[in-house]
């Protein structure tokens, strides 16, 4: 039987006083991290709740590129030496068990030992990883599938936690953080980690949401790209001071950088040569609500200024990381990064890097 995690998580009945009993396998897969993570820390939390507290662990190791199966076939024929019952998690990061794990995870469902709750947890899935031991799985148990949450459903992805931290918003202030979050689930549930504690128990609005979170945390690097991209220079210096000052590095910074400047070239590229730039904005995953800031930075700068860019933010790594060549200015990786941004947001200002210079 197939299910979604949070269906998943409502079966196992962590909010009874006699929650039902476990299936012998449960199967969790799917390419969004964190519904695989709660989903599997539900069945853990299960499996204490009814009194099992053993709990062996299947990965690859080392040079392995599968977990041990001969050990895990092993185990399954072998008595728990502390417990009654056990839990045993296998992962999956690939979500293919080969050949041999397929044929040990069937044996296994064939005949569920009464001892033993099997746990698969895998981070990609899709229709050509299932097979026959996926099946099994869900003959005797319980299979639930992450899906990446779609731009649409986001929404009410991020009203259903809020309701579930005991908070309340409107519909502007729901879109508000799902735009700040960008489809990225564990960026949402942080923000409503962080709302939880700071909210005053009103109705969120979207100023409130703004507000609450500007004073967790007054400069981010989402709103400092964002202040790049949209061409705003005077806001980029003024966060990036605030990031300085409260201890930032610029290494932790240049992740999200680096991944805006790809996406923008690799925009600039299909937009160069006449192709498809919806399709492209498909693509790079880019929602609609964010694509016209992409496309005002894309009138600013043509294709290989933003190659440029890209080349420029290396340059401020290896600044950042003390391994800048001799002769390269600024020795400041802030000032260089700052340089970066400001000529990602105003054209005059490119003169500022060595790459762009001819």
């Amino acid at each position: 039987m197939e299910l979604k995690p949070e269906q998943l998580v409502a079966q196992l009945g962590l909010d009874q006083a006699t929650p039902p009993s476990l299936r012998p396998a449960y199967l969790i897969a799917g390419p969004e991290p964190l519904r695989v993570l709660e989903a599997a820390d539900a069945v853990r939390a299960a499996a204490r709740r009814q009194g099992i507290a053993e709990r062996e662990v299947f990965e690859a190791e080392g040079n392995q590129r599968e977990p041990d199966w001969n050990g895990l076939s092993a185990s399954f024929r072998a008595p728990s030496l502390f417990a009654s019952r056990r839990l045993v998690e296998v992962r999956l990061p690939s979500g293919k068990p080969g050949k041999e794990g397929a044929e040990v995870i069937s044996d296994f469902c064939a005949d569920p030992p009464m001892d033993v709750v099997l746990m698969v947890t895998a981070g990609e899935w899709s229709k050509q990883h299932g097979g026959k031991w996926s099946e099994a799985i869900g003959r005797i148990g319980l299979v639930a599938v992450a899906w990446a949450v779609k731009p649409h459903e986001l929404p009410d992805w991020i009203e259903r936690r809020l309701r579930q931290h005991g908070l309340r918003a409107d519909r502007d202030a729901v879109q508000n953080l799902a735009d700040r979050v960008e489809g990225n689930l564990l960026a949402a549930a942080q923000e409503i980690d962080k709302l939880a504690l700071l909210s005053d128990g009103s109705t969120l609005d979207s100023a409130k949401i703004t507000a609450l979170v500007a004073d967790a945390a007054r400069y981010d690097v989402f709103r400092l790209v964002d202040a790049a991209m949209n061409g705003n220079g005077a806001q980029v210096a003024h966060m990036l001071a605030g990031l300085r000052a409260e201890g930032e590095a610029v290494p932790a910074l240049l992740g999200m950088v680096v991944m805006e400047l790809q996406r923008a070239a690799a925009l600039a590229r299909v937009q160069a040569k006449g192709g498809n730039l919806a399709n492209e904005f498909k693509a790079q995953r880019i929602w609609d609500s964010k694509q016209p800031m992409y496309r005002r930075a894309l009138q600013r700068h043509v294709a290989p200024r933003w190659d440029a860019f890209v080349a420029e933010a290396g340059r401020v790594d290896r600044i950042a990381k003390g391994r800048g060549r001799v002769g390269e200015e600024p020795a400041d990786a802030w000032l260089a990064l700052e340089r970066l941004l400001l000529a990602v947001a105003e054209p005059r200002a490119a003169k500022l890097l060595t790459v762009t210079r001819s």
